[in-house]
């Protein structure tokens, strides 16, 4: 059970959370290009933006024949096995629905309690694979600040998320 964590505490519904599973979420963020700024989500580009961009594509290079989109799948199947990802905490937190009265999380490690303000704890990001290994020395997951200021020391051998 060591690579389960669980949010629980004032929140409506406990969640238990496994970090194993994310390689296959959607909402996985490549930690290696996150932090660097080079971050784009998907869903920020605007529809006749990515219309442009295909179609410019279909100019330069013709229709997508089927070996083009195997040679993308194997490189994002590579990517898979040699990355860096994290997962932002936000989604989480609004399906265990946190209780009127709540205003902080509990962060429970092996040595230690760390407490952040409810507001801010949307904005965390659980890394759960580094060079495309799950995190298993301090994991399952260590907890970075959106901004990166830990990034060099984040908060690790997390065992439980404490809504109070």
């Amino acid at each position: 059970m060591g690579q389960i964590i669980e949010i629980k505490g004032k929140v409506k519904f406990k969640i238990t959370l496994d970090p194993g599973v994310w390689i296959f979420d959607d909402r996985r963020i490549d930690l290696d290009t996150y932090f660097a700024g080079k971050t784009i989500n998907e869903s920020d580009i605007p529809y006749e933006e990515k219309l442009s961009h295909y179609w410019d594509r279909e100019i330069r290079e013709g229709s997508v024949s089927p070996p083009t989109l195997k040679t993308e799948k194997k490189y994002e199947k590579e990517k898979l096995l040699t990355g860096t990802f994290g997962i932002i905490f936000e989604p989480f937190l609004n399906n265990a629905e946190p209780l009127p009265e709540a205003t902080k999380l509990v962060i429970e490690t092996k040595n230690n309690k760390v407490t952040i303000p409810l507001n801010e704890a949307k904005d965390l990001i659980f890394k759960f694979s580094e060079n495309g290994s799950p995190l298993k020395a301090n994991g399952p997951v260590h907890i970075l600040f959106k901004d990166g200021s830990n990034l060099d020391n984040p908060i690790t051998d997390v065992l439980a998320l404490i809504i109070e």
